[in-house]
């Protein structure tokens, strides 16, 4: 039994788009009114995972999603649970029973088409029916739409596969991003007088599309720089398959080998290529570091009043 009453919202919240948003704002109000504090309460591992046997891409690893509901939305309290066999076949009364017991649940937050427990059984009109037994508060969010098309992690997962990283962030309602610690390199970079700091997605997340995108890199430290990200394998001069994410910071120099960064996927400005020889792709390069500074240029001076 948890001695904190919480309000929970309760769901995946892969990218955590705009339709969460919705969510997450609501859960916050419920517990500014009932003295509560305010979590999420969400998964390690995609239910459609085990539920229909296929893997998911997801926008987002497990620690992005509880660091973007902490830095973009206030909630500090994230709960994972494993989900596995024993929770799929879960009725959906025990498993509700059960988050209420352990962690004081006073109020609940569920988006329209959420379900849960045993074949989904456990469905919003079901929850609101229990909660109201129960004197507990259970809130249902409609659907988001923009533009009139629903807000959903299945349409973001291909705008950012095919590259349409600006349809994909105004869904978001926030830069699509990359956390990573930063790694040596190839260090070709350097020898082309644009050193990198090379980055890696993590497994299961959805690759974005090949090529070289105008980005926005924050340190730990808080700072943060304009950057020309090429994501791909660099078929230039490797041979491999490995897909590398390499960011030149724009009038940054220093070494930055084992800090952590986050990159923000800002704008596709190009796709990967094979060049014939290096003295070539130093030289696109060069164009790419302008083409992302009068990016960079002009989205800022739309942004003032």
């Amino acid at each position: 039994m948890s001695e904190i009453r919480r309000a929970v919202a309760l769901g995946f919240f892969d990218g955590v788009h705009r339709g969460h948003a919705a969510l997450l704002e609501r859960v916050k109000e419920r517990a500014a009114e009932l003295d509560a504090a305010p979590a999420v309460l969400t998964f390690d591992v995609h239910p459609d995972t085990l539920v229909f046997g296929k893997e998911v891409s997801l926008i987002n690893s497990a620690p992005e999603r509880e660091e973007i509901i902490r830095r973009i939305y206030g909630i500090d309290t994230t709960i994972f649970l494993h989900f596995n066999r024993s929770m799929m076949e879960m009725p959906w009364q025990d498993f509700i029973e059960s988050a209420v017991r352990e962690l004081g649940i006073a109020a609940v937050v569920v988006g329209h088409d959420f379900s849960f427990g045993y074949r989904g059984q456990g469905t919003p009109e079901r929850l609101q029916a229990w909660c109201a037994e129960r004197g507990l508060r259970c809130d249902v969010i409609p659907a988001v739409r923009i533009d009139g098309r629903i807000v959903s992690s299945t349409e973001i997962r291909t705008l950012i596969a095919d590259g349409k990283i600006e349809e994909a962030n105004q869904l978001l309602g926030h830069p699509h991003t990359l956390s990573d610690v930063i790694h040596s390199g190839f260090h070709l970079g350097t020898k082309l007088g644009s050193p990198t700091i090379n980055m890696a997605f993590p497994a299961g997340v959805v690759i974005p599309k090949h090529g070289v995108y105008a980005a926005r890199v924050w340190l730990d430290d808080g700072s943060d720089y304009a950057a020309v990200t090429n994501i791909g394998v660099r078929p230039t001069v490797s041979e491999g398959e490995r897909v590398s994410v390499e960011s030149h910071l724009l009038d940054f120099s220093g070494n930055l080998y084992g800090r952590h960064a986050r990159v923000e996927f800002m704008h596709f400005q190009r796709p990967e290529r094979r060049f014939d020889t290096v003295e070539e792709l130093a030289e696109q390069i060069r164009r790419d570091t302008e083409e992302t500074r009068i990016w960079f240029r002009k989205e800022q001076e739309e942004a003032q009043p």
